[in-house]
């Protein structure tokens, strides 16, 4: 009952009548208008009460010195304004702390949706195979060892080893690859995958908690548990504030004669500035970031990014688009021209769900190139396709493929196509009449304004690190593109948050960067997350601190500057509360200051460095700027 009373008075609404009162109180007396009860009594009531709670609640739980709170420093300096009857200086810094806690808690706040998203990814059942019979059961009466049945589209329920058939699985959930994985007997497979195209049979390895979809949502889990909320620096600093406070109140009472010098010392005394300095230019500059389409959830996570020094990039959809499209067309035969081998390639694929077979039909028709109607389609999963095209008996796929359907692979072709992998790119390969005539090699998009982005953080000294699943050569012919030289591949989720755990272990601030499911253990265990939020996944958008709207990775640099502008920004605004506390109790010790104008300078202070943080919102970060 207490604390629902106590949350209550600390909510907006009510601390928006109590700053009514307060201004009341300094009003009508000046005005000639007396009333029987001062106005100031409700804002002492309403704000006061909360710091009170606060105050004692702190030295009930709290362990060792940091019983000791700014809370309790604002309690005492209230209680003696009260006892000499100055209630406006009483009300006046029971206000001003309330509005810096209202700041701080609009500050901080962030969703945790991402997690139930997760977990709902979680297949709910699978089709187990007892005696040749097949049925169905939940997930989680699945047992190691047990014989499970896939079907084209359903989602793998458990871990385990492909004993029977062959297909392409969409492993995007874990590793983040845009391109689906061939598997056939003997291959792992992974919970949560999908599978695209062939039926399989596979044996339970890991089920239930072990299942690497679990391991995934624990991980997530285990890192939101790890973010402590942002410590407020006047409470760091109320273990000394206090005694020193009390420290000179008393000695200035006692060399003066006067308890009113000593209640006015406490009251300057107060942190109003120094609590505010923090959440006012961290709520500017969230401000500033929405305007850019960079959504900050919080202001621990900008003052984080302000001192990070390292950052991490996934690569699919992060650096690239994370769509495939087609990037080169060869020719293996003279009189076949590239636009012929398009038409065929594309009208033998027009039939497949295969995503390469798709981009192949996609680009035919961007390109507007003739798509003629095939017959006779027949597909074999994870390997390619059969159609006749215009009389044409066209095999298009791997070269294993071509191989089992008699279509001779040359070595200068399987050199081209090597080549072709070690740039990161799938090849298709196209056999008409037992002979490979042609083919078409397809890659992630690179974004425009990826290597201009590396660059600018290169120039501003922050390390560039890349972490991805895919293969080792896609990762670094992709890197080499852009300017980094850190490359780690082939990573599963797990792995991605060791690495950044080592950097962190080594002393580096790591900002991760990354939009799909399997990044979101990483987003987390960074010391900040910053989520691709257009065509992000859900989940990764929910377990970052920061998600880019636009998907604009140019808007990295900008983060950066802001960010650490906003550091700054807070490190002078304390300072300077500092000065002016020095001042106002300089002045409170010689008399030249009461409680109620001790308590006007330094809410004096307090609009001051309100008004430094308010600037950031309108100053210009722009990376031509060099700021």
């Amino acid at each position: 009952m207490l604390k629902k009373v106590n949350d209550l008075l600390a909510g907006l609404p009510t601390t928006i009548i109590s700053g009514t009162f307060l201004v009341f109180s300094f009003i009508l007396p000046r005005a000639g208008v007396n009333l029987p009860v001062d106005p100031a009594w409700a804002t002492i009531i309403i704000s006061g009460i909360p710091l009170l709670y606060l105050a004692v609640w702190r030295i009930i739980y709290n362990p060792g010195i940091s019983k000791i709170s700014s809370a309790l420093l604002i309690v005492i300096a209230m209680f003696a304004a009260i006892a000499i009857d100055d209630l406006f200086a009483a009300g006046e810094v029971a206000f001003i702390m309330a509005i810096g806690a209202i700041l701080e808690d609009m500050t901080t706040e962030r969703a945790k949706k991402g997690l139930k998203k997760l977990i709902t990814l979680a297949p709910a059942q699978g089709r187990r195979i007892v005696g040749g019979k097949e049925e169905m059961i939940p997930a989680e009466e699945i047992r190691k060892n047990d014989i499970l049945r896939i079907l084209p589209g359903e989602t793998i329920p458990v871990d385990g080893i492909i004993i029977e058939g062959e297909t392409s699985v969409d492993q995007s959930i874990m590793t983040g690859e845009s391109l689906p994985v061939d598997k056939g007997i003997g291959e792992e497979v992974f919970c949560g995958t999908i599978n695209r195209f062939g039926a399989i049979d596979m044996q339970a390895v890991k089920v239930g908690n072990d299942s690497s979809l679990q391991k995934l949502i624990r991980m997530v889990q285990e890192a939101e548990d790890k973010k402590a909320p942002m410590a407020r620096i006047a409470d760091k600093m109320a273990s000394w504030l206090v005694p020193v406070a009390l420290l000179i109140a008393v000695i200035a009472g006692i060399l003066t004669n006067d308890i009113v010098r000593a209640v006015t010392v406490l009251v300057v005394f107060c942190p109003c500035a120094l609590v505010l300095a923090t959440p006012t230019a961290i709520m500017a500059a969230i401000g500033q970031a929405a305007r850019h389409g960079v959504i900050i959830k919080s202001g621990e996570a900008l003052e984080k990014m302000g001192r990070v020094d390292t950052i991490v990039f996934d690569k699919t959809g992060t650096l690239t688009y994370g769509k495939l499209e087609v990037s080169d067309i060869l020719s293996f035969k003279e009189t076949i021209g590239e636009q012929e081998i398009l038409s065929l390639a594309a009208s033998a694929e027009a039939k497949s769900e295969h995503p390469l077979g798709k981009a192949i039909v996609a680009y035919a028709k961007d390109k507007k190139i003739e798509i003629k109607e095939s017959s006779a389609f027949k597909m074999s999963a994870g390997k390619g396709i059969y159609a006749e095209v215009g009389g044409k008996k066209l095999f298009c796929g791997n070269e294993k493929f071509l191989g089992e359907n008699n279509a001779a692979v040359r070595e200068n072709i399987k050199a081209v196509t090597e080549k072709l992998r070690m740039q990161g790119k799938a090849s298709v390969l196209i056999a008409e009449n037992n002979e490979c005539i042609g083919g078409l090699a397809l890659s992630d998009i690179l974004r425009a304004e990826a290597k201009d982005m590396v660059e600018k953080l290169n120039d501003m000294g922050t390390n560039i690190v890349l972490l991805t699943g895919d293969h080792k050569n896609t990762a670094d012919y992709f890197a080499k593109q852009v300017g980094i030289t850190e490359v780690y591949a082939e990573l599963i989720p797990e792995e991605k948050v060791g690495s950044i755990r080592k950097l962190q272990e080594n002393a580096f601030h790591v900002c991760m960067i990354g939009d799909g499911v399997n990044d979101a253990p990483a987003l987390k265990t960074a010391d900040v997350g910053v989520a691709m939020g257009s065509m992000g996944s859900d989940i990764a958008v929910e377990a970052a601190d920061i998600a880019l709207m636009s998907d604009d990775i140019s808007k990295i640099p900008y983060l950066k500057r802001l960010s650490n502008a906003t550091v700054k920004t807070i490190k002078f605004s304390i300072a300077l509360s500092m000065c002016i506390n020095f001042a106002a109790v300089t002045l409170s010790v010689i008399g030249a200051l009461t409680p109620t104008t001790g308590a006007l300078v330094h809410n004096a202070g307090s609009c001051l460095v309100v008004l430094i943080a308010a600037l950031l919102y309108d100053r210009n970060f722009d990376e031509n700027r060099g700021k």
